[in-house]
């Protein structure tokens, strides 16, 4: 399979990235400029300029994959107006690209919260979450085969691969480590299309708690 991932740089994508390469898919790693290049390489990812706010059409970063993954975001630190240009804006000209070079599946890695966005207010972080939110019902309105994964807060302690999945699971943490996992077994895992679920750690193996959904 070959996976594009929209925010190859970022600490949750190049996590993945070097999964899918130890698992001879072949990885394209969206990133805005050409010094991280080197990084991705390290880990088997085949770098590809594109920067999602200043490009109209994105297409031809996806052209060729079999899948991709929006793991790009505005970050700490940004401001509100970054978080509709990048967490939303970003992720709908992903769809649309997906959609112009006939790619089925989009795995969308959201946030928990953003399914009870508020509708104002809450600053940065309310206008984060709403764009997720809206972001989120962009794609499952999208026909695209989509799975959207909405991690708790998340840290860079040492994986576990033990973890919780559902829907409104009370606010909890998880390694970026456990959620890129977790984000390769759907990938592989034809049931979990169409659905979205929060993600957090827990005592369940991570390859079982997918098989389960």
């Amino acid at each position: 399979m070959e996976v594009a991932i929209a925010g190859g740089h970022g600490k949750i994508g190049l996590l993945l990235g070097g999964l899918l390469a130890e698992r001879e898919h072949e990885v394209l790693g969206r990133i805005r400029a050409p010094a991280p290049a080197a990084a991705l390489h390290a880990v088997g990812v085949e770098p590809v300029i594109c920067d999602l706010e200043a490009d109209d059409d994105v297409a031809e970063a996806v052209r060729g994959a079999d899948a991709v993954v929006f793991a790009a975001g505005a970050g700490p630190g940004s401001g509100a107006e970054r978080k509709r240009t990048m967490d939303l804006g970003g992720a709908l000209k992903l769809i649309d690209a997906a959609k112009a070079e006939g790619i089925r599946r989009y795995l969308m890695v959201s946030a928990m919260g953003a399914a009870d966005a508020p509708a104002s207010g809450g600053e940065v972080f309310g206008e984060y979450l709403r764009a997720k939110a809206e972001a989120d019902r962009a794609l499952a309105a999208s026909g695209l085969d989509f799975t959207i994964v909405r991690p708790g807060g998340l840290t860079d302690a040492a994986p576990t691969g033990l973890v919780r999945i559902g829907e409104g699971l009370e606010l909890g943490e998880i390694p970026r480590a456990d959620v890129a996992a977790v984000l390769a077994a759907v990938l592989g895992a034809d049931n979990t299309i169409g659905r979205t679920f929060d993600l957090i750690s827990g005592s369940e193996p991570l390859v079982e708690a997918v098989a389960e959904l």
